[in-house]
């Protein structure tokens, strides 16, 4: 397998980040597994020096960037022993302009009161993506010798807007069994502990607006993740259904819509037999000129004797 000199000289773009592995796992077992999404050039696994375990996480370098995405696709929250795998484009733990650390603009949410035997990472993913863009996987707080999840998360954005629009959302609403509670996170403070002031003032509004400025002044653009409506209860927000396509050239034209009610008017009944229906009388003609008379009727066939 490859050492981390070796991955750092390798095709970085062609790499993911595979955290949130369990003890037994190792490099045979990683690269059995991401060979399903492509052709794995090598696999590294940081290990204590003294114990000889890895650290739980790892680096899968494939032969092609689609591969690598692919992978990123398809084993992203999916579970290992038990654990769902976090699968990201590889930095090496070093933040870049694309990483989470440098996207972490304070729209961190705190989401508590959570079912411990029903919620995981996978659901709280599932949920809270719907509402924007997660600049890393949620964070489910749970217990290191068991695993067992503590019944709190946490979840972060890249906008205020997504958050905010996360917590009007969800506050109060039932997930699992339960009805769970999502406000801004703490701070935390020098130590890393959580302090008393909570993410979402207004200061750090400011400076995300002043962020996205000066990426959209640098042509780095800004984030332009809608939530998704499907979640919302105001239907009035949804986009209208596109139009129908033109037709194609040399095909007949499409039948016109139904009237409302979705039936087709049915044909007169047809008239009986020796009755006849005097025509209607033409418009009138251009010019003030009347209309011709309508032509005579014909005679009527004489009663059978």
């Amino acid at each position: 397998m490859a050492s981390l000199a070796t991955v750092e000289h390798r095709n970085q773009d062609a790499t993911v980040y595979v955290g949130g592995l369990e003890p037994p796992c190792s490099e045979e077992i990683l690269t059995e597994l991401f060979a399903q999404a492509g052709r794995v050039q090598s696999v590294y696994m940081p290990k204590d020096k003294l114990s000889g375990v890895h650290n739980g996480y790892g680096f899968v370098e494939f032969l092609s960037v689609e591969d690598a995405e692919y992978a990123m696709t398809i084993f992203n929250m999916m579970k290992l022993y038990g654990r769902p795998l976090r699968v990201s484009k590889s930095s090496l733990d070093k933040p870049g302009p694309d990483s989470g650390e440098s996207r972490n603009v304070g729209a961190n949410l705190f989401v508590g009161n959570l079912d411990p035997d029903t919620v995981d990472e996978k659901l709280l993913y599932d949920t809270f993506s719907a509402f924007g863009t997660l600049i890393r996987p949620p964070n489910l707080a749970r217990d290191e010798e068991t695993q067992q999840s503590k019944g709190f998360g946490f979840c972060q954005y890249d906008n205020f807007s997504a958050s905010d629009t996360a917590i009007d959302c969800m506050n109060g609403q039932f997930l699992g069994n339960r009805q769970i509670n999502v406000q801004y996170a703490l701070k935390k403070n020098a130590d890393g502990k959580p302090g008393t002031e909570r993410h979402g003032s207004r200061a750090e509004r400011m400076l995300a607006q002043a962020r996205q400025e000066q990426n959209a002044a640098s042509g780095s653009g800004g984030s332009t993740v809608r939530p998704n409506n499907a979640f919302m209860g105001n239907n009035s927000n949804r986009m209208p259904p596109p139009p129908p396509p033109p037709p194609m050239a040399g095909l007949p034209p499409p039948p016109p819509p139904l009237p409302p009610g979705g039936h087709v008017p049915l044909p007169p009944p047809p008239l009986p037999m020796g009755s006849h229906m005097i025509p209607p009388p033409p418009p009138p003609m251009a010019g003030g000129f009347p209309p011709p008379p309508p032509p005579p009727l014909p005679p009527l066939p004489p009663p059978p004797r």
